[in-house]
């Protein structure tokens, strides 16, 4: 056994609704303590902190400045994700975030410099990647089970957000749609299962100008598209393989699948990237049917927050962290080169990103992460 673990301590800054999955991870995670929390709604604040020991603070400058927080988690609106990052490392602080990275290309690129120059990590959602869903498929391509990969297929198809949330305006704002909203879930697994993308061609389209709100109390209430709702793509990997994406929000019904990757001995079935596990599927060519395989990479019952535990781990082990900053900046940056292709034509080159590391099944349990540690977080 090793000595006891030593907790990366985590300020909290935005406790709104998909905070909840975090602290549940924080909660049964040894390595990660929740010891500060700050939002907006100081109520909310104090709900999120309650029964935790973390002290409520009422200000993100408040948060920075404790000796007592090791690591930020940024859990603000997207359009406050690099202010929040900055002031972070600024403060020397490390960050984990909820996608994007950032807004746009330079706030990401500024992020990264300030990052490297305060010698700080910062990690960004997605982490359903490392669970064992997308880890299994992975493992299955690199070992050869469907052969050299030549083609993948990606798809998130629905008929739009509106059917069923409140308040929906924001997913049809700048910034927003199906492609920077659900992209990153299907990039991160591309990227993972074959590698960075070197160049796009995009096409886009926004076939309705309103929408209808069709759940709650403003039920009935009409707002404006100010975004491409249906955006397909072809992203060239670095290694050669094709993918074929298709984010939209106007398909009532479909019967596409994920993710598929196709190889020249079989074919691959990936199961949902928003979601950490899953049964993945191959097609042996010379077996022809499809056969479920056993799960073999990933981490078991990973839930949102994995990434920053898998941070924690890279602190100590002295290792690169797999949910990186630099993988969000070129996820970010392929799904606005595929956009910018849509509008101006032609195949658009995108500057690579090294792929994250496997994640093996950790040796012990079945918890998130391995935590027989023998040295504290850096």
């Amino acid at each position: 056994m090793g000595e006891p673990v030593s907790a990366l301590r985590i300020g909290l800054v935005g406790a709104g609704y998909i905070s909840g999955q975090y602290l549940g991870t924080l909660a049964r995670t040894p390595t990660l303590r929740l010891t500060a929390v700050t939002d907006l709604d100081p109520a909310r604040a104090a709900r999120a902190a309650a029964g935790t020991g973390a002290a409520v603070v009422g200000d993100v400058a408040g948060l920075l400045a404790r000796d007592d927080v090791d690591a930020v988690l940024n859990l603000t609106v997207p359009a406050a994700h690099a202010e929040v990052a900055l002031a972070a490392i600024a403060a020397g602080k490390h960050v984990y975030g909820e996608k994007p990275l950032a807004a746009g290309r330079e706030e990401a690129a500024a992020v990264l410099t300030a990052a490297r120059a305060a010698g700080v990590r910062v990690g960004c959602a997605p982490d359903t990647v490392l669970g064992t869903g997308i880890q299994t498929a992975r493992r299955a391509v690199d070992d050869g089970l469907i052969g050299t990969p030549v083609a993948a297929t990606a798809f998130m198809t629905v008929p739009g957000h509106e059917v069923w949330h409140p308040d929906p305006e924001f997913y049809y704002r700048p910034g927003g749609g199906p492609l920077l909203d659900m992209g990153p879930y299907y990039l991160s697994a591309l990227v993972h299962l074959l590698g960075p993308v070197a160049e796009v061609t995009g096409a886009a389209a926004a076939p309705r100008t309103e929408r209808e709100i069709g759940s709650g109390p403003r039920a009935g209430q009409r707002f404006p598209v100010q975004v491409d709702t249906h955006v397909t793509g072809i992203l060239r990997h670095a290694g050669g393989a094709l993918s074929t994406l298709v984010m939209s929000f106007d398909v009532h019904a479909s019967r596409l699948p994920r993710i598929e990757v196709y190889g020249t001995e079989g074919s691959l079935s990936v199961p949902d990237p928003n979601c950490f596990d899953g049964q993945v599927e191959r097609y042996a060519a010379d077996r022809r049917e499809w056969e479920p395989l056993p799960v073999s990479a990933g981490y078991p019952g990973a839930g949102r927050g994995t990434g920053l535990a898998d941070l924690a781990d890279a602190l100590v082990f002295g290792t690169p962290h797999r949910a990186s900053a630099e993988l969000a900046a070129h996820v970010l940056e392929v799904m606005l080169t595929l956009l910018d292709s849509a509008r101006q034509g032609g195949t658009l080159p995108v500057t690579g990103c090294p792929r994250p590391a496997p994640v093996d099944l950790p040796a012990t349990g079945t918890g998130t992460l391995p935590v027989q540690r023998t040295a504290a977080p850096r």
